[in-house]
């Protein structure tokens, strides 16, 4: 049976069976009989609903005990007001006593039984009894699903409701089920209370306590009847427990003004769940729940709630506060290396041992009691609303902390200045001196033992986990000092052994980074500063302080510090690189990077395949993992990676295993070609043929023997006159070589004996010579017996033989001539003694007739092959290949994707995994894809509509994907097209499909997803079936008929080798006749949902979308939709429902399979997140890998899924991993350089930067998709992610600090990939970055990193710090250095500081070397990650090469460019807020994007930025003495003239067309237009300046009074620029005084007045009067320069300080635009907001048309715009495209009618 062509089973089959296994080919299927009972429809396995012989999962033992277990309802009580009837279960007897909906009930009762079976299917040993419910299963569930309510009630120490004993009866096991199935239903109808983990435990807490007294029979105290729960009723769970803490939760999300009021004032998902972490809850809420209490009162202030645990405040401190042990430490150090330095030593320990320096050294424990003090008062500013009269002992804490840091600075500070006075007093460092120096360090040890004994508890880390696990009165009294006690973060430290290793990493990086800081930063700069400290002159303006020189010293120090501050960023940069690939290293990444090298190691891939994807064969006794067994895994694992003991004979030998290895080579081979990206002969030559022919040696794939039979032929004549033995040895050097040599001459005798009729006298001459030269060869004597130097003879016989045969039209007398011929030769001349005719006829290797004439031999004997045999002519053409091929083939497959993922999936079974259990015994797992309203399918008119360029998105991927495309209308030819006109109207869908697999789709993600089920079902047969049934299913590879047409079986000289089948999309079962059990063994392992939130109103609509979404239902059996449906039941009441849908193969439509009901609209937070928790519901198994809807699978990569499961039950450090971290593939790195540069960094964080996270560091998060989760871990604490709006935006990474605090651990794991879809157009990469530089200002603000940076260790918080929100908060360090260093300069240069310390050559050269420090941490920061991983997986040459090409395709320009945008994004989010989603699109850009457009998305992040350094530097050239040297002053400015240049040209360079001048001519028009376009309600940003202008100010309107009071300052910068420029003025004759800065704001007031008195007269007169606006002009201008001629009259005013005033004022006038936009509420209602407007109307045309000036004249430059494209394109270049047709809208040959 052909591996691809059975269709999926459906409930059609033979004998009505649902998924049926399907007959065998020998069997005749019946039509299946007429359904009789139309049943309800069903998930995954049906329980109740159908009879138990419907479905194959059914026969499973384990199925049946799970459902039989809860069938045990006989002797309990049953529900009042109900009628019991038959069939009903324990879900249904809780569903009916609380009110829990029917659907919820059938759904957890799916879930329940599917777990219950898996789990028990796992058991090691297996049961005796596998038809009854294992106590051990059950009991290890219920521990695992309610561990986190068992912690609960330990920390609150309340009593849990769980009641069990330790009997193992009846009642014990169903009352266990009882508690499992409560918390299911609870957790299942729970809605967006799912994200209150601890909610849930509380509601569960008291439903249990209800169980229990229902169990027990307890009579009620208010009805003296049987106990009946407070809560009961239809829906009443949902109405009574759900709808009320929802409704206060969506008030509260109401109040907040979707995100944008402050946090603190609103109380977000984990203030409410956080509510229950006191035992406060019970005396509030009570139960049935109290709804006067305050916790759902929000409406009077008196009563609110209020934040609980946490206030998120928004301020820069929080990086301060939440990691001020950090600060601490690079602070004090600062401090240290300035006093040690100061001295002027050579060395530090030098000044050391000077006494006094020691004694300076003591002052960092005042500033240590100092920050202590900031620390304590930035936690009560902050944390003040915290305290109520429930909180009291919090806020009495603050105090006490406070006043104790005070006591502690003033105590310090005091004994320190009397370590001073006894010195002086005494004049020496006398006893009485060092006597208060040991006061003092007595003090100081008190001070600091709180630290020491933090130290003590790292070394031992188990004592501060049961420390902090204890849930004892007496430790949490003693605790209570140092730390709030919170339910997260206890017991989080890691082992020993982990502690060591993340340690040692740290203190390699401090040390290194303290060493440069000190001899490279710090101790340079001392001798400047004390030369500028020591200058004595004037200033150029008026200094108000003219007795010092401080403020020049410390501007001068000012961006030394900020680089001090952030490059240990630089450091972890550098130290992970290096770590990260000697991990990788020992991981043995990249030792097969390529087809040539997978070469040299296909002759063991078999063996390793076996070892790694097939599961072990053991007693079921058998321990699963011993000492003894890691030592021979480890030493097969040996052998296999470097072949020692020639593992691959085990293979040849073994043809069971060499069956398995080649249908898993095949199918892998056919998933590429069903992909296009291989051809059908690149198919043949690559897949592993079937053992026929009665082939003695294993068929290896025709691409690794090509070649190798010409090479044996020249080594047989070279030594033709060797022995056999030397011959053969020279041969089996080569394992390829030998296998083509056998597999050839046992094809050409197979060939010959079939091609010869059996009952002629030829049949037998021919048998007998090969006879002959068999005996030969066993007695080794075929080089004596046979003239060698003839081979070459035989063998062009022989290949004219076969080409004959493999012609269409079958010539017998060439095929007579040929026989003849070569009968000759092997009879008369091969043989080296000749013999005679009748020597011959005596042999019987000539006809016994006398008579006959040779001539005429074979006349009559040929008989060709039918031409329909399809199986042997494949094998002919195979044979054919072998023996001609002089190509060693070593580009096969062409296309570079193919290759990457062959040799990847080759490497990583060379790499340390966990063995393959079988699919029976494997971890179920689930797939979830959120989806809101991306595109499903392209659609045909999207594919076909051109863009302004002429360019369709069809046309753009024919060149991108070329040899893709080839091998997609090659299988569209085979599939039935004539003509490739008609691809539109026959092959439409196919056409989209193909489209869409190149794009970021959700039917992308859909096929890669659903490859696991297709590996599963064929993993399940290959773990089950015997050697017979391998063997039917290989021979079944290749003899299908309708595989292949005859018209494909031209000869070898078309070049047009056929397919071995027909391989259609449609074909996507795995068609081997595995078992029924295998089949549901496969079903209960695996389902995909996907959460289309918006299919319904997609339906409802009739959108395209959902119609495809249907489409991928239909034929992917797997695939589940879950949607939230809006039923309007009149007068604006909308209900609304999550459901589950799914495609019944046999109604032949969609099915509702579960309905929902919700307490309301779905998203009261953050939208992915909340998608993603109504679904999960419907989610099965142990584990749930989500995966987001621009991603893709590989089938060869699901293969090895249930390997990575299998890494849950393995222990990293203490404990088992709770998420598992997967690698993934960019692959959308070939679109364009943009996406390149894109896909490489994101390379190196997802491979290098996640393998540091995990090991050593332990600080690996949840960075997105597609990890997988420990699912029952996940669900009972809170989700897969987090949804609170707005501090939750980046809702992925907060899975992973949720998993930390909560004593969960995350790996990494690289033998297994995914791949990944990223931004390809600047635009869209700009979105994305600013959407995760913005989640990480607001990460900041977050308690679960204050927690972590309090909580952790200091190493490890080092590591969470770095790798979060520290990588954000550096980078714009980095930035503001720029920004320090050119401001500090131009102070030194105006002021004349610069000019006094000219002669001090030290000052300019270190100046010089801090500039070029931006250089190299620029690189640091992004280049050297990149070129270790690269050269890592792809060699160092090619990674260097890479890197190469990448500068030359100014890949650094848009690093630089990156950086600017999250530093931006980062800094005004934590100043201001404004984070919000930023939908970037996934589309292919090709399209041209207007200057108007870019300005509007780059103008305030980069362009601004830029113009102002720009004029900074052009400021600094002209009043610097130190410009008048041009290598000093390149020297100086070069890197801050690259960041200008990067931010204000690179969103040109990276646009298509992007100097095109007619274009830039239009986009000048366009921007222009847009600037003068007037205002209105319903304009929108990118038709209107003046809308776009306040959609720019909207972060200031939410920003809180120290956010405005910041702005204000930071925009007081801009005045500098007036102040420092007015006094170089001739005007002002070198006069100094205040005066002269006030008098040169007559200028500005001048200049305003001017515009106001045109604008007045413009608005007055210009319509009606217009004589009397140009009268107005006139005056203006005649006054203007009657003004300018006094001036140059009367003072010393030339026409340069026309143009240098103007230079003062303009930044001047942005400083007052920004400043009133702070000030905006004050001002916009008086007449001053109207000047405000048009000012910064002309300013934006101002900063766009200098924007615009380099990029018009780039654009009249002839050349440029090609060598644009060629950077922007190079990787289509190098690939051979034609880019060029794509820019000058040359349109594809294949369009539409």
């Amino acid at each position: 049976m052909n591996l691809r062509q059975r269709t999926i089973p459906t409930r059609n089959n033979v004998d009505g069976f649902a998924h049926a296994p399907p007959p065998l080919p020998s069997q005749q299927p019946m039509p299946p009989p007429p359904p009789e009972t139309t049943f309800p429809p069903y998930n995954i396995i049906p329980i109740h609903e159908l009879p138990l012989r419907v479905h194959p999962s059914q026969s499973i033992p384990e199925v049946r005990a799970a459902a039989s277990a809860l069938r045990a309802v006989e002797d309990l009580r049953k529900p009042p007001f109900y009628t019991w009837q038959e069939g009903l279960d324990l879900l249904d007897w809780l569903g009916l006593f609380f009110g829990f909906q029917k659907d919820n009930v059938r759904n957890q009762r799916e879930h329940l039984v599917l777990h219950l079976a898996n789990s028990q299917m796992r058991l090691n040993p297996p049961p005796q009894n596998a038809a009854v419910l294992d106590f051990s299963v059950l009991r290890r569930f219920r521990r695992k699903l309610l561990s986190n309510y068992t912690a609960w009630c330990s920390y609150l120490g309340i009593r849990s409701s769980v009641r069990l004993s330790l009997r193992r009866n009846t009642d014990e096991l169903r009352r266990e089920l009882l508690y499992v199935s409560l918390y299911q239903l609870i957790w299942g109808e729970s809605a967006n209370l799912r994200f209150l983990p601890e909610c849930i435990c509380y509601i569960f807490h008291h439903m249990a306590n209800e169980l229990n007294l229902i169990l027990d029979d307890r009579i009620g105290i208010n009805t003296g009847r049987p106990f009946v729960p407070f809560i009961s009723g239809e829906n009443s769970y949902l109405n009574n427990v759900v709808k009320p803490i929802y409704n206060t939760i969506k008030a509260e999300v109401e109040s907040s003004r979707s995100g944008t009021k402050p946090h603190s004032a609103w109380r977000n998902y984990d203030d409410m769940n956080e509510y229950f972490w006191s035992r406060r809850c019970f005396r509030t809420l009570n139960w049935p729940l109290d709804l006067s209490s305050n916790f759902f009162d929000r409406e009077k202030k008196d009563r609110w709630v209020g934040k609980t645990g946490f206030v998120e405040q928004r301020t820069f401190w929080n990086v301060f506060r939440s990691f001020d042990r950090l600060w601490v430490l690079l602070i004090l150090f600062l401090q240290v290396a300035i006093i040690v330095s100061w001295e002027g030593t050579d060395f530090p320990w030098q000044a050391l041992e000077r006494r006094h320096v020691q004694v300076k050294l003591l002052t960092i424990f005042v500033t240590w009691g100092g920050l202590r003090l900031l620390q304590l008062v930035l936690d009560a500013g902050t944390q003040y609303s915290l305290v109520s009269r429930e909180t009291v002992w919090l806020g009495v804490r603050m105090v006490l902390k406070s006043m104790v840091a005070v006591t502690w600075t003033i105590v310090f500070a005091v004994f320190y200045v009397r370590i001073w006075s006894q010195k002086n007093k005494d004049g020496m460092w006398s006893d009485e001196a060092n006597r208060q120096i040991i006061v003092f360090l007595k003090t100081a040890f008190v001070f600091i033992f709180p630290e020491l004994l933090a130290l003590v508890l790292f070394v031992l880390p188990w004592v501060r986990n049961v420390i902090e696990e204890a849930n004892w009165p007496v430790l949490y009294l003693l605790t209570w000092w140092f730390h709030t006690r919170i339910f997260v973060g206890r017991g989080v430290r890691e082992g020993l052994i982990s502690n060591v290793k993340y340690a040692l990493f740290w203190i390699l990086v401090l040390a290194s980074k303290f060493s440069f800081s000190y001899f490279l930063q710090i101790k340079p700069l001392v001798a400047p500063t004390q030369a500028v400290l020591k200058l004595k002159g004037s200033y150029n303006w008026h200094e108000f302080f003219n007795s010092t020189n401080r403020v020049a010293a410390v501007l001068l120090w000012l961006p030394v510090v900020l680089i001090y501050l952030m490059d240990v960023q630089i450091w972890y940069s550098i130290f992970s690189s290096v770590v990260g690939s000697i991990i990788g290293l020992f991981s043995h990444l990249g030792e097969i990077r390529s087809t040539e090298q997978l070469r040299l190691r296909f002759q063991f891939f078999a063996s390793a395949m076996q070892f790694n994807l097939m599961p072990e064969d053991r007693l079921p006794t058998e321990p699963v993992i011993t000492l003894v067994k890691k030592l021979k895994d480890a030493v097969q694992r040996l052998k296999l990676r470097y072949g020692l003991g020639q593992s691959y004979k085990k293979i040849e030998s073994s043809q069971v295993e060499a069956t398995r290895f080649a249908l898993i080579w095949n199918e892998i081979i056919i998933t590429m070609r069903e992909e296009d990206l291989i051809s059908d002969q690149e198919l043949e030559l690559l897949e592993l043929p079937p053992n026929c022919w009665d082939i003695r040696v294993i068929r290896w794939p025709g691409v690794l023997l090509c070649n190798e039979l010409l090479l044996s032929l020249r080594q047989a004549e070279e030594m033709a006159f060797y022995s056999d033995r030397w011959l053969w040895l020279k041969i089996c050097k080569n394992e390829y070589r030998r296998c083509a040599v056998i597999e050839a001459y046992d094809s050409i005798k197979y060939v010959l004996v079939q091609i010869i009729r059996y009952d002629t006298v030829e049949y037998s001459i021919v048998t007998k010579l090969l006879l002959q030269m068999d005996q030969h060869i066993r007695d080794g004597k075929f080089t004596k017996a046979y003239n060698m130097t003839l081979l070459p003879l035989v063998y062009e016989k022989l290949v004219r033989l076969i080409d004959l045969l493999l012609k269409p039209e079958k010539d017998t007398s060439a095929m007579v001539n040929v026989l003849q011929a070569l009968y000759e030769v092997s009879v008369r001349d091969f043989p080296m003694v000749k013999k005679s005719t009748g020597q011959l006829r005596e042999e019987g290797l000539a006809p016994v007739n006398r008579a006959a004439d040779v001539g005429f031999l074979f006349e009559d004997a040929v008989e060709f092959p039918a031409a329909d045999d399809i199986f042997f002519y494949r094998q002919l053409r195979r044979l054919y290949t072998i023996l001609t091929s002089r190509d060693a083939m070593h580009n096969v497959p062409v296309n570079l994707e193919a290759r990457r993922r062959i040799a990847f999936f080759s490497n990583s079974l060379f790499m340390n995994m966990p063995h393959a259990p079988h699919v029976e015994k494997m971890m179920a797992f689930s797939v979830l894809t959120p989806y809101y309203d991306e595109d499903v399918i392209y659609r045909s008119v999207n594919l076909q509509t051109p863009n302004e360029d002429g360019i369709s998105t069809l046309f753009y991927l024919q060149k991108v994907y070329e040899d893709e495309w080839r091998n997609f209308m090659e299988r569209m030819k085979r599939e039935g097209l004539e003509d490739d006109t008609d691809i539109w109207t026959k092959k439409s869908r196919d056409l989209r499909l193909w489209a869409s697999y190149r794009g970021q789709t959700l039917s992308r993600t859909v096929r890669g997803m659903m490859y696991y089920e297709r590996a599963l079902k064929m993993l399940a047969f290959l773990d089950s079936a015997s050697e017979m049934e391998l063997s039917a299913g290989i021979q079944e590879l290749v003899s299908d008929d309708s595989m292949m047409r005859n018209n494909h079986l031209n000869g070898p000289a078309s070049n047009d080798l056929a397919p071995s089948r027909y391989l259609s999309r449609a074909a996507s079962g795995i068609p081997l006749p595995y078992k029924e059990h295998d089949f549901g063994i496969a079903l209960m392992k695996f389902t995909y949902i996907v959460s289309c939130q918006v299919y319904g109103a997609h339906k409802m609509k009739g959108d395209q979308r959902a119609e495809d979404i249907l489409y991928l239902m239909e034929n992917n059996e797997a695939l589940r939709v879950a949607y939230v449906d809006e039923v309007h039941m009149g007068r604006e009441e909308v209900e609304y429902y999550s459901v589950l849908v799914k495609y019944d193969q046999q109604q032949r439509r969609e099915v509702e399979i579960f309905r929902i009901k919700l307490p309301g609209p779905l998203k009261l937070g953050e939208g992915k997140p909340e998608n993603q928790n109504h679904a999960i519901i419907f989610t099965r198994g142990d584990a749930v890998q989500t995966i987001d809807m621009n991603q893709d699978n590989y089938f060869e990569e699901a293969l090895k899924m249930r390997n990575l499961l299998e890494e849950f039950n393995k222990f990293y450090g203490i404990r088992k991993p709770t998420i598992l971290g997967v690698r993934e593939n960019i692959f959308t790195g070939s679109v364009s350089s943009l996406a390149w540069f894109m896909s490489a960094q994101d390379m190196s964080f997802v491979t290098l930067g996640q393998r540091v996270l995990a090991n050593p560091l332990k600080v690996r998060m949840h960075y997105g998709h597609p990890d997988v989760f420990d699912r029952f871990w996940f669900l009972t604490r809170g989700g897969v992610s987090k949804a609170s709006k707005v501090i939750n935006i980046s809702e992925d990474i907060f899975a992973g600090f949720n998993c930390t605090l909560r004593r969960g651990n995350v790996t990494h794991h690289e033998y297994i990939q995914v791949g990944k879809g990223r931004d390809v157009g600047l635009n869209q990469i700009s979105m994305f970055e600013a959407k995760v530089a913005s989640g990480n200002g607001e990460q900041v603000l977050s308690r679960d990193v204050y927690r972590l940076g309090h909580r952790l260790d200091f190493f490890r918080m080092l590591s969470v710090y770095y790798t979060t929100v520290g990588y954000y908060f550096n980078t714009m360090m980095m930035v503001l250095s720029v920004y320090a260093f050119l401001w500090s300069r131009l102070y030194l240069a105006l002021s004349g500081v610069e000019k006094l310390a000219a002669s001090n050559t030290n000052n300019a050269a270190y100046g010089a070397m801090l500039n070029q420090q931006f250089i190299v941490q620029l690189g640091l920061f992004t280049a050297l990650p990149m070129i270790v991983e690269n050269s890592l997986e792809h060699g160092f040459l090619p990674a260097l090469w890479d890197f190469l090409m990448m500068q030359l395709q100014l890949a650094s320009l848009f690093y630089t460019f990156s950086m600017g945008t999250r530093a931006h994004y980062f800094g005004r989010t934590i100043l201001h807020g404004g984070a919000k989603y930023r939908a970037t699109g996934r589309g292919f850009v090709v399209v041209h994007k207007s200057f108007a457009e870019n300005y509007r998305l780059y103008a305030r992040s980069h362009f601004v930025k830029a113009i102002e350094l720009g004029v900074i530097l052009i400021v600094y050239a002209a009043h610097s003495p130190l410009a008048t040297n041009t290598f000093i002053y390149i020297a100086l400015t070069i890197t801050s003239w690259f960041l200008v240049v990067s931010w204000a040209m690179a969103p040109f360079v990276f646009n298509p067309s992007g100097f095109d001048w007619l274009k830039t001519v239009y986009d000048f028009n366009d921007f222009m237009n847009w600037i003068w376009y007037g205002s209105g309600v319903s304009m929108k940003a990118d038709q209107s300046w003046e809308t776009w202008w306040y959609e720019e100010q909207d972060h200031l309107r939410t920003t809180g009074l120290w956010g405005k009071l910041l702005e204000i300052i930071l925009d007081l910068r801009f005045f500098f620029f007036q102040y420092g420029i007015v006094y170089k003025l001739n005007i002002t004759n070198g006069k100094t005084s205040i005066a002269v800065y006030f008098l040169s704001w007559i200028y500005l007031v001048a200049v305003a007045g001017i515009y106001v008195i045109i604008a007045y007269a413009r608005d007055k007169y210009a319509a009606k009067e217009h004589i009397y606006y140009r009268l107005i002009q006139l005056l203006v201008i005649i006054v203007t320069v009657l003004v300018i001629v006094l001036l140059f009259e009367f003072t010393k005013f030339d026409i340069i300080d026309l143009l240098t005033s103007l230079l003062a004022i303009i930044p001047t006038g942005w400083g007052i635009i920004l400043i009133a936009q702070v000030l905006r509420p004050f001002l916009q209602s008086t007449v001053v907001w109207e000047t405000v407007v048009s000012m910064a109307r002309l300013y934006d045309l101002m900063f766009g048309i200098i924007v615009m000036a380099p990029v018009a004249l780039l654009s009249w430059i002839p050349g440029f715009l090609s060598m644009q494209t060629r950077i922007l394109f190079n990787e289509a270049f190098s690939r051979g495209l034609q880019i060029s047709q794509l820019l000058t809208g040359i349109k594809s040959n294949i369009e539409h009618d």
